[in-house]
């Protein structure tokens, strides 16, 4: 892997503002437009960043910087750096041994009997299979099926204990969210049937009342008739 120097606008800064190198040496060893290196040192560009110093990360020495600046022919060489950064692994399809892959379908039937809540994808994912072949066991039409005996894919080396867990995990919590209700729910009837004979029996005692009051009321007209009675006899 062949070095790339870090952070090239700030090196570049940094070389501009501490060194006597030509722009077009510095243009070259950061692998920038001589304009550009130009326009830096005008304070035209740049503006804003601050210069890192390439000899603190072991990417330039000062032999080097002090050969340069003798020599304005002399192109700058880049020194191995003291931190290496790796590069990043692209994912591409799981590769399986092909001593592997005749146990490839006993992997799938053993997640598909120890752990059902798995969708498709993430057996997939695990094992490094088609959904076909996956359909296939599920329904247990695959044609060696009866020969078939579940085993444990991190036994078998098809995926780590902690890739296992983390899509069991997932799938758990995704069946958990599916089995709680969201929204608004009715109240239920034992609440219902209790609220209802409250209201009745509040309605029935108004009623009550306003018939006791029209009962008294009628006894006092009763009484105040008598005397009148009497007096015209």
């Amino acid at each position: 892997m062949a070095n790339t120097l870090l952070m090239p606008k700030a090196t570049a800064v940094w070389l501009v503002d501490n060194t006597a190198l030509s722009f077009d040496q510095i243009a070259h060893f950061c692998s920038l437009h001589p304009l550009e290196v130009k326009a830096i040192a005008d304070g035209e560009s740049a503006q804003g960043i601050k210069g890192m110093d390439p000899i603190m990360t072991g990417q330039l020495t000062r032999d080097e910087i002090a050969r340069g600046e003798k020599d304005t022919s002399y192109r700058l060489r880049l020194s191995d750096p003291k931190v290496r950064v790796p590069e990043s692994k692209r994912r591409g399809p799981r590769y399986t041994p092909v001593s592997k892959r005749q146990d490839r379908p006993n992997a799938i039937l053993w997640l598909v009997r120890n752990h059902p809540e798995l969708k498709d994808a993430q057996i997939s994912r695990l094992v490094g299979t088609t959904k076909a072949s996956i359909d296939q066991i599920r329904n247990r039409s695959h044609w060696n099926f009866s020969s078939l005996q579940p085993m444990d894919p991190v036994t078998l080396g098809f995926c780590s204990q902690i890739d296992l867990d983390i899509e069991v995990q997932r799938a758990s919590q995704g069946k958990a969210a599916q089995a709680q209700p969201s929204g608004d729910t009715l109240l239920p009837a034992s609440v219902t049937e209790r609220l209802v004979p409250k209201v009745e029996a509040s309605d029935k005692d108004d009623e009550e009342k306003e018939l006791d009051a029209n009962a008294v009321f009628a006894k006092l007209s009763a009484l105040k008739g008598k005397p009148a009675e009497d007096e015209q006899e």
